[in-house]
């Protein structure tokens, strides 16, 4: 039976939302299950970056209490939130339900994230931090006030797609032709793309989803100059 609500907001609407809501923002709270105290809910605060296909990368230590937990149960959530809205009760947010799973390919992994987050390149660089990546297997997006959702993981996901391998020549291309001012465009996906400038790093969202350079390099040219501010 199709309700009302989601008449108004389709499935891929919501999708979509949820992907722009975690894309725009760089930090959550993660919540584990607790190796130590039997499976009590464990929560803690990390930086994170939405990686072309909607899943989440992490980068966090051996020796962490989290790493700890992921590592005898991989099951997890992650919650963020409009971090630009002080009122907490009606503003945007997203919680990501998944398995956390180690990333092998380190040195992949980090060439995206460490345009993100360049601060992390000391804990990159120690043996004992490593990425690991949450797998969504459902996410609760709500929009605002009765703007409540729950996304399918198949309705969220981003498959495979050109504009993956084509990322890293077409932000050289793309800021071969900005000024300082304008920033450095760090990230492109087939939702929109981010700037970083000296204050913070700016969302950028497409109107449509692009899934190649050349669309990429057309929805670039047409995106609104107003970005949705990454904190």
């Amino acid at each position: 039976m199709i309700t009302d609500n989601e008449k108004i907001h389709p499935a891929h609407d919501n999708a979509h939302a949820a992907r722009q809501m975690l894309r725009a923002h760089r930090y959550g709270s993660l919540c584990t299950l607790s190796k130590k105290f039997d499976g009590h809910p464990f929560g803690s605060i990390t930086p994170y970056l939405t990686d072309h296909d909607g899943s989440l990368l992490i980068l966090i230590s051996d020796l962490a209490e989290h790493t700890k937990n992921i590592r005898n149960d991989p099951r997890v959530s992650l919650i963020t939130h409009n971090q630009e809205d002080a009122h907490i009760q009606t503003q945007g947010r997203v919680t990501v339900v998944g398995n956390a799973a180690h990333v092998s390919e380190r040195d992949g992994a980090g060439k995206r994230y460490l345009r993100y987050f360049p601060e992390a390149q000391t804990y990159f660089a120690m043996h004992d931090f490593q990425f690991y990546r949450i797998v969504p297997q459902a996410i609760r997006y709500i929009g605002g006030f009765g703007d409540i959702h729950w996304v399918k993981a198949e309705q969220y996901a981003v498959a495979s797609h050109a504009l993956i391998e084509a990322e890293d020549d077409l932000l050289d291309e793309l800021n071969a032709h900005r000024s300082p001012a304008q920033g450095r465009v760090i990230g492109i996906d087939c939702d929109g793309y981010d700037v970083r400038t000296e204050q913070r790093i700016g969302r950028f969202e497409f109107q449509e989803k692009v899934m190649d350079a050349a669309s990429a390099r057309n929805a670039f040219a047409q995106a609104h100059p107003a970005p949705r501010t990454a904190t």
